[in-house]
Order: structure tokens, then sequence, then C-alpha cells
């Protein structure tokens, strides 16, 4: 039977582990918010992007339109000086 010194030194052996490795814990867990940090970052630029190209095609779809009408105009105008 190991003596009471042997337990002690080897409880505290186990607890020299236990706290390296809820050290190593701490340390990934910040370095993965560091990451997702990073991640939430080019979210937003890229959300911005999409806005902008979102307005831009607004825009571009409003044009459209307003040729389209412009020609629908001009050909009954056409047509009904015509008739």
């Amino acid at each position: 039977m190991a003596t009471l010194d042997e337990r002690v030194a080897f409880l505290e052996g186990q607890m020299a582990e236990q706290t390296h490795a809820f050290f190593a814990i701490r340390e990934s867990l910040a370095g993965l918010e560091r990451r997702i940090d990073r991640l939430d970052q080019r979210v937003d630029r890229l959300d911005q992007r999409i806005d902008h190209l979102d307005d831009k095609m607004s825009r571009h779809f409003l044009w459209i339109v307003g040729i389209q009408i412009t020609t629908l105009v001009g050909v009954v105008g056409t047509v009904l000086a015509r008739g």
C-alpha cells in the first residue's frame, strides 16, 4: 500500500496535469474567439457589399422599366397617330 506522502504526491501531479489542461483549453477557446471575431468582420463586409449590389440592381431595374415605359408610350403614340 502506498504511503500518505506518495498518495499526496500523486494527487498533486494529477492536479498539476488538470491545471495545465484547463489552461490549454482556455487558450484554445481564446484563439477560437479571435477567429470567430475575424469571421464576423468578414461577414459584415460581405453584407455591406451585398447591400451595395442590391441598391445598384434596384437603380438599374428602375432605369430599364423607365426605358420600357418610354418605348411603349412611343409605340402607342405612333400607332394612334397613324390610325
